[in-house]
């Protein structure tokens, strides 16, 4: 049964291990968990799910294998003969207990009783708790509803508690932090005022007792990033996780300008995306002001007419001089590091030559709007 289980998980591409499933073996034969869906739940995805980027697709791949089951008993019921249950039951008898059960009937007879005892006592208790308007763990979750069918409240599986942290699903804001933290480099830096406890003690040691207290600059998040967002037109269907994307990245890193560009990036740019006619920005003036040391995010989707790339006026807004394409290779001659974040799927990318055109002049580092693509591109610039 675990064997198909583990070949479930692989199917739906989450990475286990033999080593993994041994673990997991061990654990069942020292009886850890016993005769309980929701503890074998916990206990497998333990065993087997190292990365919780995989929990969701694991929730996903446990609910389809185990649908229907509601305890191990009923599993292992299914598994094991009832012939050989019968046989290890007697060998744990008394001579005395099985002259009993013989007296009473046989083991069949025993069996049959002991189950119409425990339906009437579930019976009973079913109706107890529908008066009191609760399931059966007190909380209102199980019991039995008016036509006395069970009910039951959701499996921890079946909550998808673990969507966001999915590889390959849209981010939200919590998600995109612990993405954007891959980026983050932390150095020393200013006067010594945080107190260095494993120094001072080590130093405290050497000196026979003699209290010697160690400070030393805090750690800072030392990585400048530019961001330049894609603002208006197709972009507005993107609206919600680029500003999600905004609040991440604000909180995640403490040098950080944000820019805003129309399509692609022209002569100008602007701080604010609703007034961008007003307050336009040279782009000469942001290549010379910001350092190479600065890490580059575009985001967009790249979606447009191939001109308002590769041609003069090829802006919907204004005449630009110079094409888009001229100003990108002025980006990637001034910044080492330099990507583009696409909010459309991965897979539609092939059919827009704006998007082919984009993904060559950022030297084919272009990444989805994902949690991978996301932890991509970090890795990417903090090389």
């Amino acid at each position: 049964m675990l064997i198909n289980f583990f070949f479930a998980l692989k199917k739906d591409r989450i990475p286990v291990s033999i080593t993994e499933l041994l673990h997991l073996l061990e654990i069942l034969k020292a009886r850890l968990v016993y005769a309980d869906i929701d503890e074998f739940y916990y206990l497998s995805r333990m065993a087997l799910v190292k990365d919780e980027r995989h929990f969701d697709k694991f929730d996903r791949a446990f609910g389809a294998y185990f649908k229907g089951l509601e305890d191990m008993a009923s599993l292992l019921a299914s598994l094991i003969p009832d012939e050989y249950l019968r046989r290890e039951f007697e060998k744990s008898l008394t001579e005395e207990e099985l002259e009993k059960i013989k007296s009473l009937g046989g083991l069949e007879a025993l069996i049959e009783e002991f189950k119409r005892q425990v339906e009437e006592a579930a019976r009973g208790e079913g109706k107890e708790k529908d008066r009191e308007g609760r399931g059966r763990d007190g909380r209102g979750n199980e019991g039995k509803n008016r036509n006395g069918k069970k009910r039951r409240g959701r499996r921890n599986w079946e909550k998808r508690d673990y969507k966001s942290y999915d590889d390959n699903v849209e981010l939200g804001t919590r998600g995109l932090k612990i993405s954007l933290r891959r980026l983050r480099k932390l150095a020393r830096t200013g006067a010594d005022d945080e107190f260095d406890i494993d120094t001072t003690i080590s130093k405290t040691a050497k000196n026979g007792g003699l209290l010697d207290i160690i400070m030393r600059p805090e750690r800072k998040n030392t990585v400048k990033v530019l961001l330049l967002l894609d603002s208006g037109g197709s972009m507005d269907a993107h609206v919600k996780v680029c500003e999600e994307l905004f609040s991440a990245a604000r909180s995640e890193f403490k040098h950080l300008e944000v820019f805003y560009f129309h399509n692609f990036l022209y002569d100008g740019v602007w701080k604010e995306h609703n007034r961008r006619m007003n307050e336009r920005i040279d782009t000469f003036d942001l290549l010379h002001k910001y350092a190479h040391d600065y890490k580059v995010i575009f985001v967009g989707d790249a979606t447009m007419a191939p001109y308002e790339i590769t041609h003069a006026g090829g802006s919907v807004e204004h005449w630009n001089e110079e094409a888009g394409a001229v100003w990108m290779q002025r980006v990637m001659d001034t910044y080492d590091k330099v990507i583009w974040i696409n909010p459309t799927p991965k897979d539609t990318w092939e059919y827009s030559q704006s998007v082919a055109l984009t993904r060559r002049l950022v030297d084919d580092q272009m990444f989805p709007l994902t949690i991978r693509g996301i932890e991509d591109g970090m890795n990417f610039l903090s090389k």
